[in-house]
């Protein structure tokens, strides 16, 4: 194929994947998009690897460019930055991609390679950057159940498989056998996932708990806050709520759960705000969960963190695992700080990763805590089951991101997160999307954006492992094993043909 054809295909076929996902929301694009990259990477199978590593560098500029135009509210270098590392590593893939489609049973090579490349970016540079995943498209779609049995992983697997099926039936030269196996692997996958059943893991959910979440409406744009403002209009919407407690218009909660960054300064070290976190915490007879900035142990570091905070103070602590590059840290700063001084100014200190579960004890409870983007990563969350969480809490500020699609794509990871567990997920958010996703991963309750409110809901707890928990690591040890040894096959038969 020419590179005339090519490069703008793949130009087109990275924006097919980008409307797939909020705001465009056009369910299976994704789907139509990695079927058109493996015919792509089939009609390239003579072409210069430069090439073929364009057009995978093309696809990712286009695809991760809409996809993820929101973190322009970070900073325009931010956007750029990451979109560009994402761009190189789908151009790898499609080298990878090209070399396997000669093999036999291609279709299984193919799958390997494209979920291996979502392990990749989702690890590599750094921390890596989870988003944009095909699975996460599953959601709503008579698919979305294969994630309890598979996990997100083995959700990516049976989404690439569709896009196969796919390929079987539309590529022109295809024999009849091929099209019919296309369109039988398509309707074995859509009912196989209607069959398979969804819902809280271990028991009928009787154990409950009354949980309130706190949206405290963070004003204005990233880091345009005057410093305790954040904090102050937490304190006062959980004011309210112990009022509404204490004349009997609400019932009292077990445990008070707020977002990440409700203090955007650290109350453990000012007497001020850790008296009135206490004091709330003691007339609500209930713990809160504080999400905040916490001083790390130098000056220039620092924690994002969530805090179980009760009537004798602050406990228990979840660090951030997954931390975000260049929005909470800054990877070579010596370096890039005196080239680029804004990199100082909009982050002056480096967050340090936590290393632990964020599965911890509040109203008699064990929740498994998870921080913003941490909901994105698998072993997150398997750790947090398998570490004994009843429940999901996925603290969250998307106050940078208010009018932007970020919220809703975190927020449909979230619901595909409480179809993978068995669990319910809570998500308290800063100034939107606030809200409650039962285990079949549909929404109980949702707040309106951009307002004070607190949404509360009495919680069927869980106390078992899905199938996607248990066997969701290995899943993903396997395809990204099958990738890499397609990927070495796919180089050494190419090898054989240049020489014979």
């Amino acid at each position: 194929m020419r590179a005339a054809l090519a490069l703008p295909a793949a130009v087109v076929l990275g924006l097919i994947a980008a409307a797939n996902f909020d705001p465009f929301s056009v369910p299976f694009t994704m789907v139509l998009s990695a079927a058109g990259v493996m015919w792509l990477a089939r009609r390239l199978h003579n072409s210069s690897w430069w090439l073929v590593l364009g057009c995978g560098v093309l696809y990712g500029l286009a695809f991760m460019g809409v996809l993820i135009r929101w973190m322009t509210a970070v900073s325009p270098g931010a956007y750029i930055g990451l979109v560009i590392g994402e761009a190189v590593l789908f151009g790898i893939v499609m080298v990878a991609m090209r070399s396997v489609m000669a093999l036999r049973a291609w279709p299984l090579w193919a799958t390997a390679v494209f979920v291996t490349g979502e392990w990749a970016r989702s690890n590599y540079p750094f921390t890596g950057f989870s988003w944009g995943r095909i699975g996460y498209t599953a959601i709503d779609t008579p698919l979305e159940s294969f994630a309890r049995l598979l996990g997100t992983t083995g959700m990516s697997v049976v989404m690439t498989l569709l896009a196969v099926a796919v390929l079987l039936v539309v590529e022109t030269g295809r024999r009849l056998r091929h099209r019919v196996q296309g369109v039988v692997l398509a309707v074995a996958l859509v009912a196989i996932g209607v069959a398979l059943p969804v819902g809280l893991a271990g028991g009928p959910g009787d154990e409950t708990r009354q949980v309130a979440l706190i949206q405290g409406n963070t004003p204005g744009a990233f880091l345009q806050w005057p410093p305790g403002e954040i904090l102050q209009l937490h304190l006062d919407e959980t004011e309210r709520l112990v009022e509404a407690v204490e004349t009997g218009q609400s019932p009292r909660p077990d445990m008070v759960l707020w977002p990440e960054n409700s203090t955007d300064r650290d109350p453990i070290n000012r007497p001020g705000d850790r008296e009135r976190i206490t004091d709330l915490s003691a007339r609500l007879g209930a713990p809160i969960l504080v999400g905040g900035i916490f001083d790390g142990p130098t000056p220039t570091t620092s924690y994002n963190a969530g805090v179980v905070w009760d009537e004798s103070g602050p406990g228990q602590r979840y660090v951030k695992r997954r931390l975000v590059t260049y929005g909470e840290y800054v990877p070579f700063r010596d370096t890039l700080g005196s080239l680029v001084p804004q990199v100082d100014r909009e982050i002056p200190r480096d967050m340090i990763s936590g290393d632990e579960p964020g599965v911890m004890e509040i109203g008699g409870t064990r929740i498994g805590d998870t921080i913003c983007y941490d909901i994105a990563y698998d072993e997150v969350v398997r750790d947090l089951v398998s570490g004994g969480a009843q429940m999901i809490v996925v603290q969250t500020s998307n106050a940078a991101f208010t009018g932007t699609a970020q919220p809703e794509q975190q927020w449909d990871i979230s619901r595909l997160r409480a179809i993978e567990s068995g669990r319910w997920v809570v998500v308290p958010s800063t100034n939107g999307i606030t809200g409650m996703i039962d285990a079949h991963g549909d929404v109980v309750q949702r707040a309106p954006g951009q307002v004070a409110t607190t949404v509360e809901q009495e919680v069927p707890l869980a106390s078992g492992r899905t199938p996607g928990v248990v066997a969701g690591a290995s899943i993903q040890y396997a395809v990204v094993a099958l990738g890499v040894l397609g990927w070495g096959l796919g180089i050494r038969q190419s090898r054989r043909g240049k020489t014979s």
